[in-house]
């Protein structure tokens, strides 16, 4: 996948990163968090727009910055980097929402078949 993505920061463990979403209604800081799950070898991928007030990933906003494919860009090559230092574990991903999940399968279904 050779599409523009955003540059971003890394924490000290490999498993937050954050990045700034540049569109129509200006900059929005988004953060990617991989958290490990019940079972030690899957992780759940949360992403969304940071909350400015608590620092916590927001899911539930829809933003309409106008680089949805970039910033779709940027969250899968987190995937990438966060795999090649856990390459033996499993991605859980889903929306959080009936809408985001059309939209990450419409993403997936162009990119990758």
């Amino acid at each position: 996948m050779n599409l523009d993505k955003y540059s971003f920061k890394i924490n000290k463990t490999s498993t937050k990163f954050r990045f700034t979403s540049v569109g129509r209604l200006g900059k929005i800081e988004k953060v990617v968090r991989y958290e490990k799950m019940e079972n030690e070898e899957i992780y759940n991928l949360g992403f969304g727009d940071r909350n400015p007030k608590t620092g916590e990933i927001d899911d539930t906003i829809v933003t309409n910055n106008g680089d949805i494919e970039k910033i779709l860009a940027t969250v899968a090559a987190t995937l990438y980097f966060f795999t090649e230092i856990n390459p033996n574990v499993y991605i859980y991903v889903t929306g959080s929402s009936e809408s985001g999940i059309r939209l990450y399968r419409m993403a997936i279904n162009k990119y990758f078949q």
